[in-house]
């Protein structure tokens, strides 16, 4: 296959990273997704083979398989059950983010053809789209999307449009998008309030990158609705309620929450959709608790009526909400200062390189 030269522009975007004009008539993410392919002139990186699509069921045994209705305490036979279950679905999404971000800082057109490659295959087979599942199912589906478009955005809005000379494979990669988008919005619609909890706000992040992807309206009105139910949930004090029942995981899960949220947030942003007023600035309001959970924990302990696991929040990448909530909102020097402590974020959920989306300035890290 003839491999296309791509005239690269010299530098990033200079334009205000959230300056996208009210109400584009096309769809839009927020101004860092449009920086250019950065030559770097290196070696060639070769592509494995794609890892097997998944086209069986969706069911598989949860990490938390045995616990109370916390869903608090690890399983860890059940969690082996489930990574060995859905390794080569971790192997696609793990696999196209790491081609893509080496792509876009190196230039190396055999990465963008593998990424293709890699997803053109699932999307051939109807991965994914499996109408038997359990809850783990399908939040696996709507995770898998999440990843897979949001890191695909990078290749469809660059200005070095990367994509042009590969119609057929982008018009494949799309259509499995939106059927996955569809099946996320099914999946996940009408619940009860009491079941709504970071589930929800992951599957709409997925339909918002999709939405974009895909320049479906009727996807991002629905991500935007998900975005102000969870807005509503969040109390006075910045707690959210069903979160708070993940005991001594409160303020985890809590956490957990704020990436999609804030994604979605910057997102709608980029198209003239302002949510930071939403219940009284619901999304700051939880940022802060989250914030103040970390440097003391006392108040979820009261709440919880458990001391907080704080394993999770050890690692550095659960906090890559930062990078858009920082746009966002002014931080406070304290908050700038752990997020360049704690950055530059990279996270395969998000779609790769976070901080540099958000803050071209920022180096990254390969993956």
């Amino acid at each position: 296959m003839k491999r296309p030269t791509w005239i690269l522009a010299p530098c990033l975007l200079a334009a205000a990273l959230l300056a996208q004009p009210a109400f584009a008539a096309n769809l839009v993410p927020p101004a860092g997704y449009f920086a250019p392919v950065v030559d770097a002139d290196k070696k060639p990186r070769s592509c494995a083979a794609p890892p097997k699509p998944y086209t069986a069921k969706l069911e598989f045994r949860s990490k938390y398989e045995g616990s109370d209705k916390a869903r608090a305490t690890l399983n860890k036979a059940s969690e082996k059950a489930f990574r060995d279950a859905t390794a080569d679905i971790t192997e696609l999404e793990r696999g196209v983010n790491r081609q893509v971000m080496r792509y876009m800082r190196e230039g190396d057109p055999q990465q963008l053809e593998c990424a293709l490659s890699w997803m053109g295959t699932w999307a051939q087979a109807n991965a994914l789209l499996s109408e038997e599942y359990n809850h783990t199912g399908k939040s696996i589906r709507k995770w898998a999307l999440g990843s897979l478009s949001s890191s695909y955005l990078r290749l469809k809005f660059s200005e070095s449009q990367p994509l042009a000379a590969y119609p057929r494979q982008a018009q494949l990669i799309e259509a499995w998008f939106e059927k996955l988008a569809d099946h996320t919005v099914h999946d996940w619609s009408d619940l009860p309030l009491k079941k709504i909890n970071n589930h929800s706000y992951w599957s709409a992040w997925s339909v918002m990158a999709t939405a974009i992807a895909t320049d479906r309206r009727d996807l991002f009105d629905w991500a935007v609705t998900q975005f102000r139910v969870g807005a509503n949930q969040v109390d006075a004090d910045g707690f959210l309620p069903n979160e708070l029942k993940r005991s001594q995981r409160a303020l985890a899960y809590h956490n957990y929450s704020l990436p999609p949220l804030a994604m979605i947030a910057a997102f709608a942003q980029a198209n003239g959709v302002d949510l930071r007023p939403e219940n009284q600035g619901a999304l700051q309001r939880l940022g802060q608790k989250v914030l103040d959970g970390v440097n003391e924990q006392d108040a979820f302990a009261r709440k919880t009526g458990e001391q907080q696991d704080m394993a999770e929040l050890k690692k550095h990448t659960k906090f890559a909400w930062l990078a858009p909530y920082c746009t966002l909102y002014t931080c406070s020097a304290d908050t700038e200062e752990l997020k360049r402590k704690m950055g530059p974020f990279n996270t395969f959920r998000l779609g790769g390189d976070v901080s540099q989306l958000f803050d071209p300035q920022k180096p990254n890290g390969d993956s």
